[in-house]
């Protein structure tokens, strides 16, 4: 796992259960920290060893420029969460990010189906959240962001998964009417920025709040007691996992084992439902 800070990310806790369940007793994954000019070295240094890597902030971007194949989402997403070695040493980038939002959706969210989706800021999970949304067969999607002028990764990544996109102001738009107008909202600001209007959003029939800790969140928690439906940051965490674990292994991920091992380590402070 390269990130930075990396001290307290989950994932050594869903591959240590994955390799544990495979019966992969001789697998190790470990935290490296490394910012983007870090992983571009490190990569380049491993050996035949190394099957695969997992890439969180700051460094995703930079994961392209060290695979000789893109996936066409992680294209799109302009980021790759997923580095996969094959046999001829070079690397293939692929992000399951994409995943983590459809499963949380799915499962912990409720979503079938919809044709509107409102996105609450405008960084990389955005991105990956904008190719979720194409996924699920969305086909409009808001953008309500803190500085529009940042919001332009976003917008291409929209374009190219074919989804209409029209950005607006986080201070201007009448949150209570875009959650009501949406058949699921997105939100991946961070903690206490949207605590104030925790209640505007409550309209919202499905949420995926990505912050998890600490929860529940006021805006959580508000569209829990209108009886819409929440995800967490958990349920994308878990199930971005399961693909990052098959294309390591080359097997099917073991998801309650992997699912399991998270909620204990959480406190099982939310269901992780599959």
């Amino acid at each position: 796992m390269l990130g930075s800070p990396i001290e307290h990310s989950l994932s050594p806790v869903l591959h240590g259960a994955a390799y544990a369940a495979l019966g992969l007793r001789d697998w190790t994954y470990e935290r490296v920290e490394a910012d983007a000019e870090r992983l571009v070295e490190f990569v380049a240094g491993l050996g035949p060893e190394w099957v695969g890597l997992s890439v969180t902030m700051p460094g995703k971007r930079a994961a392209l420029s060290v695979a000789a194949e893109v996936s066409d989402r992680a294209a799109a997403v302009g980021a790759a969460n997923t580095l996969v070695h094959r046999e001829d040493g070079s690397w293939v980038a692929d992000c399951t990010d994409i995943d983590g939002v459809v499963g949380a959706l799915r499962s912990a969210g409720g979503f079938t189906t919809g044709r509107r989706g409102l996105i609450l800021g405008a960084g990389g999970t955005a991105a990956a959240a904008l190719a979720a949304f194409a996924d699920l067969g969305l086909v409009e999607v808001v953008l309500a962001v803190r500085e529009p002028a940042r919001a332009e990764q976003a917008v291409r990544t929209a374009e190219r998964v074919g989804l209409e996109v029209r950005v607006e102001r986080l201070d201007r738009i009448v949150l209570a009417d875009a959650a009501a107008d949406a058949d699921v909202v997105v939100s991946t600001l961070p903690a206490g920025v949207l605590d104030a209007r925790a209640a505007e959003l409550a309209r919202a029939r499905c949420l995926l709040d990505v912050v998890y800790h600490p929860w529940p969140t006021p805006v959580a928690a508000a569209v829990a007691a209108a009886g819409g439906r929440v995800a967490t940051g958990l349920d994308m965490l878990l199930h971005q996992a399961f693909g990052q674990v098959e294309q390591f292994t080359g097997r099917p991920a073991p998801r309650e084992a992997m699912r399991d091992a998270l909620a204990a380590a959480t406190g099982g402070v939310v269901p992780l439902p599959l």
